[in-house]
């Protein structure tokens, strides 16, 4: 019996640790796992570490397995640039980025195992070979007249039509009453900013020129931006008769004084055209060297308002105040009394309206801010984009 014992004991055994492995009803089979996508690979474009890149480079992100999910763009001083991703596929900023200045560039992706996946690139942009530097007029803060123009100065010649547009659309303007004006080329280093009609009294104008790592010509960048802002004062429109001998000064269209004045006498004669007060000086010394005639005269003359780059003043003469009222006795200058040169020069401000009219001699386009001597579609025609702008 000891035998058939061990062998029932033996064979309890292996079915109770049987009944052990497959408690709870299951097959015994090992469970599989479950597949996951492959993870998401981000490339970047300009690859880390690359130098010497052009500020209007789009950067690209390429991404294998997955989808872009975020991707910022920032200087070394952390702070983000604002840019949107283009139809072409690449990201660019809103504004070119900066010559000589280090970005780094983050990314994100999420794979299609679901899980994110970061990157990042550093790249310096390039150093400039040829630099666009600029000026603006009129002063940041300044008070000026209705006629006063916008203009932007620049260090290089840009001739290229597809130059002078990537400037045009660098430039903002904004206006508190928005009306409609254009930039207008006056040559190949000055554009400036007219409004269609007279600004309206009281306009405020702010104006950005974003420069800075603009490509204006063959290794040509900006690299400062500039800005100013100013505001349009009363309306002040002066009407100069040659005929009449007669300045008449009216503010916001009421006569407030009419001047009896001298114009420039046969050989002399005065410029007519619309033009502006493009500055002032209490004291002068007028030099007909300037004017290529050395000799003729040279002598210091106050309350000077100047209106043509040529040397077209309004300003006082006492020694033809006989003359004024009567007869053009002047070098082209308006001729007035002392104390009404003086009146006049501190009525004016920088961009009022100088109207003369009744000579032979017509104002050439370009002898000063000249914005007015143009019709509005010649002023258009001057345009890059060939179209207005309502600020």
């Amino acid at each position: 019996m000891r035998n058939g014992q061990t062998i029932f004991v033996t064979t309890l055994i292996a079915a109770l640790l049987l009944t052990g492995c497959t408690s709870g009803g299951g097959t015994g089979a090992p469970a599989k796992p479950q597949e996951q996508g492959p993870v998401a690979k981000l490339s970047i474009t300009p690859a880390n570490g690359t130098k010497k890149v052009a500020p209007d480079t789009g950067i690209s992100v390429k991404v294998t397995d997955g989808k872009v999910t975020k991707l910022a763009v920032a200087d070394a001083k952390g702070r983000e640039v604002a840019g949107a991703v283009g139809a072409d596929g690449l990201w660019r900023p809103r504004w070119p980025l900066r010559p000589s200045t280090a970005y780094t560039v983050s990314a994100q992706a999420t794979g299609t195992d679901g899980k994110p996946v970061t990157g990042q690139s550093a790249f310096t942009t390039l150093k400039p070979k040829r630099v666009l530097e600029s000026g603006m007029s009129p002063l940041d803060g300044e008070k000026v007249g209705v006629g006063m123009p916008v203009q932007l100065l620049l260090s290089q010649s840009v001739t290229a039509k597809k130059d002078r547009a990537a400037i045009e659309r660098s430039l903002v303007v904004r206006m508190s009453k928005p009306v409609e004006g254009a930039w207008s080329w006056v040559s190949d280093r000055e554009v400036q900013f007219r409004p269609r009609e007279y600004w309206p009294v009281g306009e405020k104008v702010t104006v950005v020129a974003h420069l800075a790592g603009l490509r204006a010509g063959q290794s040509l960048w900006g690299t400062k931006d500039r800005s100013l802002a100013f505001t349009v004062g009363p309306e002040h429109i002066t009407k100069v008769s040659a005929q009449d001998h007669r300045a008449v000064v009216r503010k916001d269209g009421e006569v407030v004084r009419t001047i009896p004045v001298s114009l420039g006498k046969p050989g002399d004669d005065s410029y007519s055209g619309v033009m502006i007060a493009q500055e002032k000086s209490a004291e002068t010394i007028m030099d007909s060297a300037t004017i290529g005639k050395p000799g003729e005269y040279r002598i210091r003359t106050k309350w000077n308002v100047r209106m043509t780059y040529s040397g077209t003043f309004f300003h006082a003469a006492p020694w033809s105040t006989g003359a004024q009222g009567n007869s053009n006795v002047s070098h082209g200058c308006v001729n007035a009394s002392p104390a009404n040169a003086r009146w006049f020069y501190e009525f004016t401000q920088r961009g009022d309206i100088i109207e003369v009219a009744g000579t032979s001699r017509k104002l050439r386009f370009g002898n000063g801010p000249t914005p007015w001597a143009k019709s509005w579609q010649s002023w258009l025609a001057g345009s890059a984009l060939g179209k207005p702008i309502n600020g």
